[in-house]
């Protein structure tokens, strides 16, 4: 009975020992997992002030310092996106600026794979394909984009803004198809259009064929805008 009972003590004692090296090894890992996530606080509150000092550059390392650092610090990754759209300058051709823009557009997608209602990533990629696709018109990212601000309408319906610019990007897209019908009417013609000129009926036809709902869903995501704020200048223009 004497030696069971030692036995249970021995597994007893070496059970209480196992478990208090496993809670020292996990208090270890607890803290060093706080220690990372002030260190992530420190580089995002640094980049932020680089940010604030137009010292982009900067402001882009010390983001992706405290992305890495904590990879669940969300607003780390959002100025780092954020970061590279301010970088990126609409229609310069250069692999580098281009870059920047693919960078921006990678971030706030990782982003909206974990907090796919995340308004700001929503926003912010919406905002950054839009830029990459005026110049030249990229008709497809365009259409990325208006997808975007049509998810923001989804889960705040009531903001202005985001009505206005589907509303922007559908005039932009009819306008361009505008443009190249007439040119390609003068070009089979071999005659001239003043561009205050009605499309000649062949083209009209062609642009209603094909642009009709474009032009209908901008009108009403222009009025939307308007009707949401009464004042929104830009939306009456």
């Amino acid at each position: 009975m004497k030696h069971k009972f030692a036995s249970w003590l021995v597994i007893g004692t070496g059970l209480l020992i196992a478990t208090s090296q496993r809670c020292s090894v996990l208090s270890a890992q607890d803290q060093q997992s706080a220690d990372r996530s002030l260190d992530a606080q420190k580089w995002l509150n640094d980049g932020v002030e680089a940010f604030k000092r137009a010292q982009n550059d900067e402001a882009i390392e010390d983001f992706k310092k405290a992305k890495e650092l904590d990879p669940s610090l969300t607003k780390a990754r959002l100025f780092l996106a954020t970061a590279y759209a301010s970088q990126y300058i609409p229609g310069a051709p250069s692999a580098e600026n281009i870059r920047y823009g693919e960078q921006a557009v990678r971030e706030y997608t990782e982003i909206l794979e974990t907090d796919p209602n995340n308004l700001s990533a929503i926003d912010g990629i919406g905002s950054i394909l839009y830029q990459m696709a005026r110049t030249p018109l990229n008709v497809d990212k365009m259409d990325e984009s208006k997808s975007y601000h049509k998810k923001h309408t989804q889960l705040a319906p009531d903001s202005p803004t985001q009505w206005y610019w589907i509303g922007i990007i559908d005039w932009e897209i009819a306008f361009r198809a505008n443009k190249e019908l007439r040119a390609e009417w003068m070009k089979k013609t071999s005659r001239d259009l003043q561009p205050s000129d009605a499309l000649p009926e062949e083209a009209q036809q062609k642009f209603i064929l094909k642009y009709s709902d474009t032009v209908q869903e901008g009108i009403a995501s222009l009025e939307k805008a308007i009707v949401l704020n009464p004042e929104y200048d830009d939306a009456m223009a």
